[in-house]
């Protein structure tokens, strides 16, 4: 832990307020908590104009400032004339995180967290509107940030191939926290929505990356046919879920977004988690499924692997046929299913949101030294 004075960090917390605030905003709440259980750092919270606090999910556990703007002018501001400087809302502060995407005006040293450039690998899958957004903040990224912080090994080589300094990257894992339901919870939990076991488990966002359409497929050719779908996670865009999911009748549940407790009861009460993503930039599903003790089928080839390790059955994500022999391998062996338990547990263990909040720590302190 650095040894400072009392330090004064401006946080962006905008994407608690997005419509699907998704894995961008669970890890900077995470991260916020971690940071703001400690004392040697004053953290407060940046975010456009608005009327209500976002969802109960979504409430930061730290003090929110809002600027004068809603969202859409903030961020137009913010990349086309670089101002309104944070402290218009803060105050005086030593240092900014950017936690999302939005990159605000270098008015104290700027540290960032990206994610992943996944609109870089597959521009399609996103809007032209969104891909103007994150063009525009690639290029502040290069010219403005002081230190970036990548959130796995294959994020920090895409920002280095993206054109960003290698001088000023660094690696920062997320974490997981650790899962224990009790099985009388998962028994309530299915009851509550109507499902019963068997059933594989996918979670995420419902967009194009995510991969339904061949996780759809490979689960219509599994060998076992009393074996449900479950999909958990906000709708996002160009994905017609309704649609791919008719072939499957009453084979397929679609859940929607979910409060954590539930998703943990689902995490713990599948048979197996799969997760075949086209790109990720790290893949807390993953490993919130491995914490729970459930066995993991992802994607090899992107963020996802570096964080099942050797812990998951690793498949090429466009291979329907790969997807679905390792879906039957799982569920038709108890010992491998009992393997991927033990050894995701022991892999998840690994992360935690407090080593993630050390080394955000150890990067203000370069910049504050």
């Amino acid at each position: 832990m650095p040894q400072w004075g009392v330090v004064r960090v401006a946080y962006t917390l905008e994407q608690c307020w997005h419509e699907v605030p998704g894995g961008t905003a669970r890890a900077a709440l995470e991260v916020a908590a971690e940071l703001h259980a400690g004392s040697v750092l004053d953290l407060v919270g940046v975010s456009a104009l608005h009327r209500h606090p976002p969802a109960p999910p979504w409430v930061p556990p730290i003090p929110v400032r809002q600027l004068a703007l809603p969202r859409l002018a903030l961020y137009e501001a913010w990349h086309l004339m670089r101002r309104p400087a944070v402290q218009r809302a803060t105050g005086p502060v030593d240092l900014i995180h950017a936690t999302g995407v939005a990159v605000p005006p270098h008015s104290a040293p700027l540290v960032l967290t990206v994610h992943d450039l996944a609109y870089l690998h597959d521009p399609a899958q996103f809007t032209a509107k969104g891909r103007r957004f994150f063009n525009q903040a690639l290029r502040l990224w290069r010219s403005d940030a002081d230190l970036v912080l990548c959130s796995s090994a294959a994020t920090l080589a895409d920002c280095a191939a993206a054109g960003l300094p290698k001088r000023k990257l660094r690696l920062v894992p997320l974490g997981v926290r650790e899962v224990r339901i009790a099985p009388g919870e998962v028994a309530t939990t299915l009851a509550r929505y109507g499902l019963e076991r068997p059933f594989v488990l996918s979670v995420g966002t419902l967009e194009p990356r995510k991969n339904l359409p061949t996780l759809i497929e490979a689960f219509a050719q599994i060998a076992r046919n009393d074996v449900d779908l479950v999909l958990v996670g906000a709708s996002g865009w160009h994905t017609q879920v309704d649609e791919l999911v008719r072939p499957l009748g009453n084979r397929v549940r679609v859940l929607g977004f979910l409060p954590n407790a539930d998703r943990d009861a689902l995490y713990a009460g599948a048979e197996v988690f799969c997760y075949p993503s086209l790109f990720e930039g790290f893949g807390l599903p993953v490993l919130e499924a491995m914490a729970a003790g459930t066995p993991v089928v992802t994607s090899l080839g992107t963020a996802t692997a570096e964080a099942a390790g050797d812990a998951a059955v690793l498949v090429d994500p466009r291979s329907v046929a790969q997807v679905t022999a390792a879906l039957d391998r799982v569920l038709g062996s108890e010992a491998l299913a009992n393997e991927l338990k033990e050894a995701g547990r022991e892999r998840a263990a690994l992360f935690q949101w407090s080593t993630t909040a050390e080394l955000t720590l150890e990067a203000y302190a370069e910049l504050l030294a």
